[in-house]
């Protein structure tokens, strides 16, 4: 699959090592332009359709995440590119696809490729068509811990999950919600088996509840309720690996 990409690199030099990379060993990247600082990529971003930016974080005039902000909700995928390491965090918060140090390795270079790639390859296929899980809907059950005992869910009946710091709520298809002394991650587990997919830090969802993917900075789902779910760049492979 090819992919639009804009470099956006101050560095003259840096810009033609990248260049000449993704020439040579990711001919499926399409550099359709080049910019300097934040205002020549914000001029490239909305005159193109592009599916990934190769963004630099320290740039004159503003920086990558400035970038972003002015951008606002975007369709393409980001690799950032920098020679510092303590910028991870923010580049994981802004939804970052992958984060290159320099001086480039192209192993490395090659991988970001490849993974985003995947993720647009994915993107497109379920793009204006109804999601059909893989798996099947589920018929178990799953017990939650109450003060006098325990209750017993049909996991079916589960439209998701959502963290609130060492508690979990629990969302129902009858518009009902329960508060569980117990961690998403706790859920995660014990639904491992079942269609339910660890989208986002905060939020376990029913696949089968799955109606719509809409493309963004991490992208985001709607459930057959009408409620719209962030997905975290990081999991959004995994994500999109649910569906046919």
């Amino acid at each position: 699959m090819k992919l639009n990409t804009i470099i956006v690199e101050d560095e003259e030099t840096s810009r033609d090592i990248l260049r000449n990379y993704l020439k040579k060993y990711c001919p499926n990247i399409i550099v359709l332009g080049e910019a300097a600082n934040v205002e020549e990529a914000l001029v490239l971003i909305r005159n193109n359709q592009l599916d990934l930016v190769f963004l630099d974080v320290e740039m004159p005039y503003g920086n990558a995440f400035d970038l972003l902000d002015k951008v606002g909700d975007v369709d393409f995928e980001t690799i950032f590119v920098t020679a510092y390491n303590h910028y991870a965090i923010d580049a994981l918060n802004a939804h970052a696809s992958y984060y290159l140090m320099k001086p480039i390795s192209i192993d490395d270079l090659i991988k970001a490729v490849d993974y985003v790639t995947e993720i647009k390859v994915k993107e497109n296929a379920l793009q204006d068509q109804v999601l059909i899980p893989k798996t099947n809907s589920v018929n178990g059950k799953i017990t939650i811990p109450q003060l006098d005992g325990f209750e017993i869910l049909n996991t079916a009946d589960i439209l998701y999950c959502k963290a609130d710091d060492n508690y979990t709520e629990i969302y129902l298809n009858n518009n009902k919600k329960k508060l569980v002394s117990k961690t998403l991650k706790y859920f995660e587990d014990a639904l491992v088996n079942s269609s339910f997919a660890r989208i986002h830090k905060s939020y376990l969802v029913n696949v089968n509840e799955v109606v719509k993917y809409v493309k963004g900075k991490g992208g985001r789902v709607v459930l057959s309720n009408g409620k719209e779910v962030m997905v975290s760049s990081s999991k959004k492979s995994a994500f999109l690996s649910y569906f046919k």
